[in-house]
């Protein structure tokens, strides 16, 4: 069985927009909130974090924002494993896949990530794709969630978790302090959130 691991970029009011002015929404006007906090240990942390062997589940939006970027950017180790990776895209409309390999999910997202996670191959690695990633979450999908926490508070963007679906538990395994403040915290996923009687 495949583990589906969650990882984003987040600031500590939990928005995980670090994408370029306006990439996400006209109303989100603090783009490229993220980029003073890059570091060669940073992007050592995300390598780790991803593995040397993974597929990707996608958001249509992230597929479409990353299709433009990451086969443009040049021979890096982060570039060329998302390049190589098999992308399994959450979209209507798979017919439009340009940036591969790409994988079919099917018309039933859920049915078709619970089919892929049940097979042998690598781990599943999630990036941005807020919707995705709630739902994943609500249906117990995730094995792991990375947050690279940043030291700013944004106010508003994209969150990292809908307020529409049900509390959830982590469980902490690790953290890692960047030089630039940043944190790498690892968590495994629990379940439901468990409250006092």
């Amino acid at each position: 069985m495949r583990k589906i691991k969650i990882l984003e970029h987040i600031s500590l009011d939990g928005v995980i927009s670090p994408g370029e002015q306006n990439e996400y929404s006209q109303d989100f006007t603090h783009g490229g909130w993220m980029a003073q906090y890059r570091s060669p240990e940073g992007r050592e942390a995300v390598v780790e974090a991803q593995g040397d062997n993974f597929d990707l589940l996608l958001g249509r939006r992230t597929y479409d924002l990353w299709t433009g970027y990451w086969p443009k950017a040049g021979n890096t180790p982060i570039a060329n494993s998302l390049n190589a990776a098999t992308k399994y895209v959450a979209t209507h409309q798979p017919d439009d896949l340009e940036w591969g390999p790409v994988g079919n999910l099917g018309a039933d997202v859920i049915a078709g990530i619970r089919d892929l996670r049940s097979t042998d191959g690598p781990d599943l690695i999630v990036w941005g794709s807020s919707t995705l990633t709630s739902v994943l979450l609500d249906q117990g999908l995730v094995d792991e969630v990375v947050l690279i926490v940043y030291p700013v508070l944004l106010g508003r963007g994209k969150r990292f978790f809908s307020d529409s679906v049900d509390p959830r538990e982590l469980a902490f395994v690790s953290t890692k302090t960047l030089p630039t403040g940043a944190l790498v915290n690892t968590y495994r996923f629990v379940g439901a959130l468990r409250t006092e009687a």
